[in-house]
């Protein structure tokens, strides 16, 4: 493992080293996955390009409300390279190179649960399609000191990508994914 960081330009504006000259450099490297601590800008094309040439397993962070959301921040970050790109081009990218989306949120107890493990299925005509694999049970109420009680539970439908994790030598147990998880394939 080799850790890489970026740094602001020094105070005659030289010296900078951006995500996207980390990214770029780290693929010369040759890695089996790449992870970004949080991409804000152009270089979410650079990662994005990682994840379609072999380096599965690669991840990053970046903010939003919701996963849909995400999807809508990470194709304005790609904009942001100034390739001018199609924007079923920019969709394609994400829909091949991402499996997951896992939403943390703070809620209003102020803590950080996540709230959402969502699949990214593929592409339906201009549109990315989503399904959500896990989500958060705000139904369970709250404690005596206004917490959450809530936990993730399984929307009982099992994810595309279970057969190439077991391939991996990744097994998930049968019932991780509720009674109904035989229904959807």
């Amino acid at each position: 493992m080799l850790r890489l960081e970026s740094r602001p330009p020094n105070l005659e504006g030289r010296g900078e080293i951006t995500i996207r000259d980390l990214v770029r450099n780290a693929l010369r490297m040759r890695p089996d996955r790449i992870i970004v601590g949080e991409v804000r800008d152009g270089a979410a094309l650079d990662m994005l390009q990682a994840m379609n040439t072999g380096h599965d397993g690669s991840l990053t962070t970046l903010h939003s409300n919701t996963p849909r959301d995400s999807l809508a921040r990470l194709e304005t970050m790609v904009l942001m390279a100034q390739l001018d790109l199609p924007q079923r081009a920019i969709r394609e990218q994400v829909a091949s190179a991402m499996d997951l989306i896992v939403h943390q949120a703070r809620l209003k107890d102020g803590t950080r649960r996540i709230t959402h493990i969502t699949e990214l299925e593929g592409m339906e005509g201009e549109v990315i399609t989503l399904q959500d694999v896990f989500l958060f049970d705000f139904r369970a109420g709250v404690d005596e000191r206004g917490r959450y009680r809530g936990e993730l539970h399984s929307t009982g439908l099992r994810p595309r990508f279970i057969d190439t994790l077991a391939d991996r030598g990744i097994p998930l147990p049968p019932g991780l994914f509720g009674s109904s998880s035989e229904h959807r394939r």
